[in-house]
Protein backbone atom coordinates (compact mmCIF):
# COMPACT_ATOMS: atom_id res chain seq x y z
CA UNK A 1 0.00 0.00 0.00
CA UNK A 2 0.85 3.77 -0.48
CA UNK A 3 2.23 6.07 2.00
CA UNK A 4 0.40 9.14 3.32
CA UNK A 5 1.93 11.15 5.85
CA UNK A 6 -0.37 13.98 7.82
CA UNK A 7 0.88 16.65 9.17
CA UNK A 8 -1.29 17.97 12.18
CA UNK A 9 -3.09 15.70 14.88
CA UNK A 10 -6.27 18.29 14.89
CA UNK A 11 -10.07 17.77 13.48
CA UNK A 12 -8.69 17.80 9.88
CA UNK A 13 -5.68 15.50 10.53
CA UNK A 14 -7.43 12.57 12.59
CA UNK A 15 -10.66 12.58 9.57
CA UNK A 16 -7.94 12.58 7.32
CA UNK A 17 -6.37 9.48 8.65
CA UNK A 18 -9.88 7.93 9.14
CA UNK A 19 -10.73 7.79 5.79
CA UNK A 20 -7.36 7.05 4.39
CA UNK A 21 -6.70 4.00 6.55
CA UNK A 22 -8.46 1.65 3.69
CA UNK A 23 -5.84 3.21 0.71
CA UNK A 24 -3.02 4.03 2.56
CA UNK A 25 -0.65 3.32 5.51
CA UNK A 26 -1.39 6.00 7.32
CA UNK A 27 1.49 8.27 9.45
CA UNK A 28 0.58 11.66 11.38
CA UNK A 29 3.29 13.80 12.92
CA UNK A 30 2.19 15.75 15.71
CA UNK A 31 4.07 18.74 17.23
CA UNK A 32 2.16 18.56 20.66
CA UNK A 33 2.30 15.70 23.13
CA UNK A 34 -1.13 14.47 22.49
CA UNK A 35 -3.70 14.82 19.84
CA UNK A 36 -6.90 17.46 19.37
CA UNK A 37 -5.51 19.93 21.62
CA UNK A 38 -7.21 22.65 19.73
CA UNK A 39 -10.49 20.50 19.35
CA UNK A 40 -9.89 20.36 23.22
CA UNK A 41 -11.40 23.83 23.86
CA UNK A 42 -14.02 24.42 21.04
CA UNK A 43 -17.05 25.63 21.79
CA UNK A 44 -16.07 26.26 25.28
CA UNK A 45 -15.08 22.75 26.11
CA UNK A 46 -18.32 21.35 24.47
CA UNK A 47 -17.32 21.45 20.77
CA UNK A 48 -19.91 22.23 18.38
CA UNK A 49 -18.98 19.70 16.04
CA UNK A 50 -21.46 20.89 13.30
CA UNK A 51 -24.51 22.28 12.09
CA UNK A 52 -27.57 20.23 11.73
CA UNK A 53 -28.59 22.36 8.34
CA UNK A 54 -28.35 21.10 4.82
CA UNK A 55 -25.88 22.41 2.75
CA UNK A 56 -26.92 25.13 0.99
CA UNK A 57 -27.76 27.10 4.21
CA UNK A 58 -24.24 25.89 5.35
CA UNK A 59 -22.66 27.38 2.41
CA UNK A 60 -24.69 30.70 3.83
CA UNK A 61 -22.60 30.99 6.03
CA UNK A 62 -19.16 30.70 4.98
CA UNK A 63 -18.15 34.29 4.67
CA UNK A 64 -15.07 33.16 2.46
CA UNK A 65 -14.74 31.37 -0.89
CA UNK A 66 -18.16 28.95 -0.06
CA UNK A 67 -18.33 27.89 -3.46
CA UNK A 68 -14.82 25.81 -3.32
CA UNK A 69 -16.45 24.05 -0.92
CA UNK A 70 -19.02 22.75 -2.77
CA UNK A 71 -17.79 19.60 -3.92
CA UNK A 72 -16.19 18.79 -0.03
CA UNK A 73 -19.81 19.82 1.56
CA UNK A 74 -21.56 17.51 -0.94
CA UNK A 75 -19.12 14.83 -0.74
CA UNK A 76 -19.19 14.90 3.30
CA UNK A 77 -22.19 16.38 4.53
CA UNK A 78 -23.20 17.32 8.09
CA UNK A 79 -25.90 14.12 8.04
CA UNK A 80 -22.82 12.03 7.47
CA UNK A 81 -20.90 13.58 9.69
CA UNK A 82 -23.29 13.03 12.42
CA UNK A 83 -24.21 9.42 11.55
CA UNK A 84 -20.00 8.55 11.98
CA UNK A 85 -20.13 10.30 15.39
CA UNK A 86 -23.11 7.96 16.35
CA UNK A 87 -20.95 5.12 14.89
CA UNK A 88 -18.40 5.73 17.04
CA UNK A 89 -20.29 5.66 20.20
CA UNK A 90 -20.77 9.69 20.94
CA UNK A 91 -24.47 10.62 21.38
CA UNK A 92 -25.40 13.90 19.88
CA UNK A 93 -28.01 16.54 20.17
CA UNK A 94 -28.83 19.82 18.56
CA UNK A 95 -29.59 22.81 20.38
CA UNK A 96 -30.68 26.44 19.11
CA UNK A 97 -29.40 27.84 15.70
CA UNK A 98 -28.85 23.93 15.06
CA UNK A 99 -25.62 23.57 17.03
CA UNK A 100 -24.93 19.84 17.19
CA UNK A 101 -22.93 18.78 20.66
CA UNK A 102 -21.93 15.92 22.34
CA UNK A 103 -24.65 15.04 24.96
CA UNK A 104 -22.60 15.39 27.44
CA UNK A 105 -21.23 18.23 26.99
CA UNK A 106 -17.41 17.56 26.54
CA UNK A 107 -14.82 18.00 23.70
CA UNK A 108 -12.78 15.22 25.08
CA UNK A 109 -15.75 12.49 23.71
CA UNK A 110 -15.31 13.80 20.31
CA UNK A 111 -11.37 13.76 20.78
CA UNK A 112 -11.99 9.92 21.96
CA UNK A 113 -14.10 8.99 19.33
CA UNK A 114 -11.64 9.92 16.90
CA UNK A 115 -8.20 8.74 18.31
CA UNK A 116 -9.75 5.22 19.39
CA UNK A 117 -10.54 5.13 15.36
CA UNK A 118 -7.21 5.69 14.65
CA UNK A 119 -6.25 3.25 17.10
CA UNK A 120 -8.61 0.45 15.43
CA UNK A 121 -7.52 1.31 12.20
CA UNK A 122 -3.70 0.89 12.94
CA UNK A 123 -2.62 4.86 12.44
CA UNK A 124 0.52 5.40 13.52
CA UNK A 125 1.05 8.84 15.18
CA UNK A 126 4.41 10.43 16.11
CA UNK A 127 4.10 13.06 18.81
CA UNK A 128 6.50 15.46 20.26
CA UNK A 129 7.73 16.69 16.04
CA UNK A 130 7.78 19.33 14.04
CA UNK A 131 7.96 18.93 10.64
CA UNK A 132 11.03 21.06 9.09
CA UNK A 133 10.16 20.66 5.59
CA UNK A 134 8.32 19.01 2.87
CA UNK A 135 10.40 17.05 0.25
CA UNK A 136 9.28 17.31 -3.36
CA UNK A 137 11.23 16.08 -6.04
CA UNK A 138 12.65 18.64 -9.61
CA UNK A 139 10.52 16.59 -12.02
CA UNK A 140 8.38 18.87 -14.62
CA UNK A 141 5.40 18.37 -12.76
CA UNK A 142 6.74 18.18 -9.58
CA UNK A 143 5.30 15.64 -6.12
CA UNK A 144 6.13 14.86 -2.79
CA UNK A 145 8.73 12.25 -1.71
CA UNK A 146 8.18 12.84 2.01
CA UNK A 147 8.64 14.77 4.84
CA UNK A 148 11.89 16.23 6.86
CA UNK A 149 11.78 16.43 10.87
CA UNK A 150 13.32 19.05 12.57
CA UNK A 151 15.14 16.14 14.44
CA UNK A 152 17.03 15.65 10.93
CA UNK A 153 15.38 12.25 10.34
CA UNK A 154 13.49 12.01 6.71
CA UNK A 155 10.29 9.84 6.03
CA UNK A 156 9.39 8.63 3.03
CA UNK A 157 5.56 9.31 1.33
CA UNK A 158 3.45 8.83 -1.51
CA UNK A 159 1.07 11.49 -0.68
CA UNK A 160 1.41 14.35 2.23
CA UNK A 161 -1.59 16.01 3.76
CA UNK A 162 -0.95 19.62 5.33
CA UNK A 163 -3.38 19.55 8.24
CA UNK A 164 -1.46 21.97 10.38
CA UNK A 165 -3.97 24.60 11.15
CA UNK A 166 -3.96 28.43 11.05
CA UNK A 167 -2.84 30.81 13.46
CA UNK A 168 -5.74 31.05 16.20
CA UNK A 169 -5.08 29.92 19.70
CA UNK A 170 -1.49 29.36 19.10
CA UNK A 171 -1.16 28.45 22.69
CA UNK A 172 -2.64 24.96 21.13
CA UNK A 173 0.45 24.85 18.42
CA UNK A 174 -1.33 26.59 15.61
CA UNK A 175 1.96 29.07 15.28
CA UNK A 176 1.07 29.10 11.06
CA UNK A 177 4.15 26.61 10.43
CA UNK A 178 2.43 25.46 7.21
CA UNK A 179 2.55 28.92 5.38
CA UNK A 180 6.10 29.29 6.02
CA UNK A 181 6.68 25.56 4.18
CA UNK A 182 4.17 26.45 1.60
CA UNK A 183 5.69 29.74 0.67
CA UNK A 184 9.00 28.02 0.04
CA UNK A 185 7.54 26.07 -2.51
CA UNK A 186 5.75 29.06 -4.32
CA UNK A 187 2.71 28.08 -2.84
CA UNK A 188 0.02 31.73 -2.70
CA UNK A 189 -0.76 32.37 0.99
CA UNK A 190 -3.51 34.81 1.25
CA UNK A 191 -2.81 37.01 4.38
CA UNK A 192 -3.69 34.86 7.22
CA UNK A 193 -6.04 37.43 9.62
CA UNK A 194 -7.71 36.70 13.47
CA UNK A 195 -11.37 35.64 13.00
CA UNK A 196 -14.11 35.28 14.58
CA UNK A 197 -12.51 37.66 17.54
CA UNK A 198 -14.08 40.42 19.28
CA UNK A 199 -13.70 44.00 18.58
CA UNK A 200 -12.03 46.73 19.94
CA UNK A 201 -13.95 49.94 20.40
CA UNK A 202 -12.78 54.10 20.58
CA UNK A 203 -14.97 54.84 23.56
CA UNK A 204 -13.66 54.36 27.00
CA UNK A 205 -17.12 54.03 28.37
CA UNK A 206 -17.38 50.36 27.46
CA UNK A 207 -14.71 49.78 30.69
CA UNK A 208 -17.35 51.21 32.59
CA UNK A 209 -20.15 48.46 31.41
CA UNK A 210 -16.99 45.20 31.58
CA UNK A 211 -19.29 42.28 32.00
CA UNK A 212 -22.65 43.56 31.11
CA UNK A 213 -23.76 40.89 28.95
CA UNK A 214 -27.00 42.06 26.94
CA UNK A 215 -29.24 39.44 25.45
CA UNK A 216 -31.70 40.94 23.56
CA UNK A 217 -30.02 43.40 20.99
CA UNK A 218 -29.79 44.54 17.42
CA UNK A 219 -26.61 45.44 16.01
CA UNK A 220 -25.32 47.10 12.75
CA UNK A 221 -21.52 47.49 11.66
CA UNK A 222 -21.13 50.66 8.89
CA UNK A 223 -18.59 51.00 6.98
CA UNK A 224 -18.63 55.13 6.83
CA UNK A 225 -17.86 56.74 3.46
CA UNK A 226 -16.16 59.74 4.64
CA UNK A 227 -13.59 56.84 5.90
CA UNK A 228 -13.27 54.56 3.32
CA UNK A 229 -13.47 57.06 0.49
CA UNK A 230 -14.02 54.18 -2.55
CA UNK A 231 -17.48 53.89 -1.34
CA UNK A 232 -20.16 55.65 -2.82
CA UNK A 233 -22.31 55.68 0.62
CA UNK A 234 -22.08 53.98 3.81
CA UNK A 235 -21.71 50.11 3.74
CA UNK A 236 -23.59 47.80 6.15
CA UNK A 237 -21.05 44.87 6.82
CA UNK A 238 -23.36 42.98 8.65
CA UNK A 239 -26.31 43.23 10.90
CA UNK A 240 -27.80 41.08 13.63
CA UNK A 241 -30.37 40.10 16.70
CA UNK A 242 -28.29 38.65 19.63
CA UNK A 243 -26.06 38.82 22.53
CA UNK A 244 -23.87 40.66 22.99
CA UNK A 245 -20.95 41.16 25.62
CA UNK A 246 -19.39 44.70 27.07
CA UNK A 247 -15.41 43.87 27.73
CA UNK A 248 -12.05 46.79 28.94
CA UNK A 249 -11.72 46.68 25.61
CA UNK A 250 -14.78 46.85 23.39
CA UNK A 251 -17.29 44.33 22.29
CA UNK A 252 -17.50 40.57 22.81
CA UNK A 253 -19.86 37.65 22.59
CA UNK A 254 -21.78 35.78 19.48
CA UNK A 255 -22.99 38.79 17.23
CA UNK A 256 -19.53 40.81 17.81
CA UNK A 257 -17.74 37.58 16.91
CA UNK A 258 -19.19 36.77 13.69
CA UNK A 259 -19.17 40.66 12.79
CA UNK A 260 -15.67 40.37 13.07
CA UNK A 261 -15.88 38.02 10.22
CA UNK A 262 -17.47 40.71 7.84
CA UNK A 263 -14.98 43.13 8.90
CA UNK A 264 -11.68 41.15 8.56
CA UNK A 265 -12.89 40.41 5.03
CA UNK A 266 -13.84 43.66 4.38
CA UNK A 267 -10.68 45.33 6.20
CA UNK A 268 -7.99 42.32 4.78
CA UNK A 269 -9.65 40.42 2.51
CA UNK A 270 -10.76 43.01 -0.25
CA UNK A 271 -7.15 44.45 -0.48
CA UNK A 272 -8.45 48.02 1.47
CA UNK A 273 -5.73 47.73 3.83
CA UNK A 274 -6.96 50.24 6.19
CA UNK A 275 -6.88 50.35 9.65
CA UNK A 276 -10.63 49.54 10.75
CA UNK A 277 -12.78 53.06 11.35
CA UNK A 278 -16.28 51.67 11.53
CA UNK A 279 -19.80 52.17 13.20
CA UNK A 280 -21.18 49.36 15.46
CA UNK A 281 -24.26 50.90 15.67
CA UNK A 282 -26.73 49.09 18.54
CA UNK A 283 -29.91 49.11 19.13
CA UNK A 284 -30.95 48.60 22.63
CA UNK A 285 -34.58 47.90 22.09
CA UNK A 286 -35.20 46.60 19.13
CA UNK A 287 -38.89 44.96 19.97
CA UNK A 288 -39.78 48.05 20.35
CA UNK A 289 -40.28 51.44 17.53
CA UNK A 290 -39.62 54.71 18.46
CA UNK A 291 -42.87 55.57 18.95
CA UNK A 292 -43.71 52.60 21.24
CA UNK A 293 -40.45 53.07 23.16
CA UNK A 294 -41.31 56.74 23.71
CA UNK A 295 -44.53 55.54 24.90
CA UNK A 296 -43.22 53.20 27.96
CA UNK A 297 -40.63 55.77 28.79
CA UNK A 298 -43.12 58.58 29.33
CA UNK A 299 -45.22 55.41 31.68
CA UNK A 300 -41.90 55.16 33.41
CA UNK A 301 -41.34 58.74 33.59
CA UNK A 302 -45.40 59.39 35.20
CA UNK A 303 -44.77 55.89 37.92
CA UNK A 304 -40.95 58.28 38.93
CA UNK A 305 -42.01 61.99 38.19
CA UNK A 306 -40.60 63.03 41.27
CA UNK A 307 -37.14 61.39 41.23
CA UNK A 308 -33.72 62.73 39.30
CA UNK A 309 -33.53 61.61 36.12
CA UNK A 310 -30.79 59.21 36.83
CA UNK A 311 -32.59 56.99 39.16
CA UNK A 312 -35.22 57.13 36.80
CA UNK A 313 -34.06 54.19 34.04
CA UNK A 314 -34.07 51.18 36.52
CA UNK A 315 -37.18 49.44 35.26
CA UNK A 316 -35.86 50.32 31.38
CA UNK A 317 -31.96 49.33 31.66
CA UNK A 318 -29.28 47.46 33.62
CA UNK A 319 -27.51 49.00 36.05
CA UNK A 320 -24.18 49.39 34.24
CA UNK A 321 -25.60 50.81 31.18
CA UNK A 322 -27.85 53.38 32.95
CA UNK A 323 -25.00 56.20 33.56
CA UNK A 324 -23.68 56.10 30.04
CA UNK A 325 -26.95 56.57 28.81
CA UNK A 326 -27.79 59.72 30.90
CA UNK A 327 -24.20 60.93 29.36
CA UNK A 328 -25.52 60.35 26.20
CA UNK A 329 -28.88 61.57 26.01
CA UNK A 330 -27.33 64.89 27.37
CA UNK A 331 -30.40 65.74 29.88
CA UNK A 332 -28.37 66.35 33.19
CA UNK A 333 -28.27 63.60 35.63
CA UNK A 334 -29.89 65.24 38.86
CA UNK A 335 -33.04 67.09 36.52
CA UNK A 336 -36.17 65.97 37.95
CA UNK A 337 -38.01 63.85 35.88
CA UNK A 338 -41.56 65.71 35.79
CA UNK A 339 -38.87 68.86 34.07
CA UNK A 340 -37.52 66.63 30.99
CA UNK A 341 -38.73 68.26 28.25
CA UNK A 342 -40.43 66.02 25.54
CA UNK A 343 -37.67 67.21 23.04
CA UNK A 344 -35.33 65.83 25.69
CA UNK A 345 -36.93 62.62 25.49
CA UNK A 346 -36.81 61.90 21.89
CA UNK A 347 -33.58 62.22 21.96
CA UNK A 348 -33.31 59.97 25.09
CA UNK A 349 -35.44 57.53 22.65
CA UNK A 350 -32.80 58.39 19.80
CA UNK A 351 -29.82 57.23 21.69
CA UNK A 352 -31.42 54.12 22.86
CA UNK A 353 -32.23 53.13 19.50
CA UNK A 354 -29.29 53.85 18.14
CA UNK A 355 -26.11 53.76 20.25
CA UNK A 356 -23.00 53.98 18.35
CA UNK A 357 -19.61 52.80 19.08
CA UNK A 358 -16.30 53.00 16.86
CA UNK A 359 -15.08 50.24 15.92
CA UNK A 360 -11.01 50.52 15.69
CA UNK A 361 -9.43 46.81 15.36
CA UNK A 362 -10.16 43.45 15.79
CA UNK A 363 -8.32 41.50 18.95
CA UNK A 364 -5.25 39.29 18.07
CA UNK A 365 -4.71 35.65 17.02
CA UNK A 366 -4.72 34.05 20.70
CA UNK A 367 -8.60 35.62 21.27
CA UNK A 368 -9.87 34.60 18.03
CA UNK A 369 -11.32 31.20 16.87
CA UNK A 370 -10.21 30.69 13.34
CA UNK A 371 -7.81 32.31 11.07
CA UNK A 372 -8.92 33.85 8.27
CA UNK A 373 -7.01 33.56 5.12
CA UNK A 374 -4.35 31.14 4.44
CA UNK A 375 -3.67 28.78 1.03
CA UNK A 376 -5.59 30.22 -1.87
CA UNK A 377 -7.98 28.36 -3.26
CA UNK A 378 -6.52 29.08 -6.39
CA UNK A 379 -3.99 26.90 -5.50
CA UNK A 380 -5.99 23.64 -4.91
CA UNK A 381 -8.69 21.50 -6.42
CA UNK A 382 -11.34 21.19 -4.66
CA UNK A 383 -12.63 17.96 -5.90
CA UNK A 384 -8.96 16.42 -4.12
CA UNK A 385 -7.78 18.79 -2.01
CA UNK A 386 -4.36 18.46 -3.81
CA UNK A 387 -2.27 21.25 -4.58
CA UNK A 388 -2.21 21.88 -8.59
CA UNK A 389 1.47 22.40 -8.54
CA UNK A 390 2.62 19.73 -6.40
CA UNK A 391 1.59 16.48 -7.05
CA UNK A 392 0.44 14.43 -4.07
CA UNK A 393 0.65 17.28 -1.36
CA UNK A 394 -3.13 17.97 -0.05
CA UNK A 395 -4.57 20.17 2.74
CA UNK A 396 -6.93 20.63 4.64
CA UNK A 397 -8.99 22.57 7.65
CA UNK A 398 -8.23 25.72 9.14
CA UNK A 399 -4.67 26.09 6.44
CA UNK A 400 -7.36 26.97 3.65
CA UNK A 401 -8.70 30.05 2.81
CA UNK A 402 -11.95 29.28 3.81
CA UNK A 403 -14.01 30.42 7.07
CA UNK A 404 -17.27 30.82 8.09
CA UNK A 405 -19.68 32.27 11.04
CA UNK A 406 -19.99 30.47 14.72
CA UNK A 407 -22.20 27.24 14.91
CA UNK A 408 -20.70 24.50 14.17
CA UNK A 409 -19.48 25.70 9.97
CA UNK A 410 -15.93 25.65 10.40
CA UNK A 411 -15.71 22.60 12.08
CA UNK A 412 -17.57 21.25 9.03
CA UNK A 413 -15.13 22.74 7.31
CA UNK A 414 -12.37 20.72 8.46
CA UNK A 415 -14.45 17.43 8.34
CA UNK A 416 -15.73 17.91 4.41
CA UNK A 417 -12.22 18.96 3.40
CA UNK A 418 -10.60 16.04 5.40
CA UNK A 419 -12.36 13.69 3.81
CA UNK A 420 -11.68 14.95 0.08
CA UNK A 421 -8.03 14.65 1.42
CA UNK A 422 -7.97 11.22 1.97
CA UNK A 423 -10.37 9.83 -0.30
Amino acid sequence: MKQMIIIGAGAAGMMTAIHASSNYIVTIIEKNEKPGKKLFITGKGRCNVTNDSDPDTFLGNVITNPKFLYSAIYSYDQSRVMDDFESWGVKLKTERGNRVFPVSDHSSDIIKALTEQIDRLGVRIIYNTTVKDIMVNDENVPSVTGVKLSNGRTLQADVVVLASGGMAYPQTGSTGDGYDILKSKGIEIVNPRPSLVPLETEESEVTDMMGLSLKNTGIKVIAPKEHYTFLKKDKILYSDFGEMLFTHFGVSGPMCLSASSYISSFIYGKGHGLKPHLILDIDLKPALSEEDLDKRIQRDFNEFKNKDFQNSLDKLLPRLLIPVIVSRSGIRADKKVHDITAEERKKLVSVLKSYKLTITGLRGFKEAIITGGGVSVKEIDPYTMELKKIKGLRVAGEIIDCDALTGGFNLQIAWSTAYLAAT
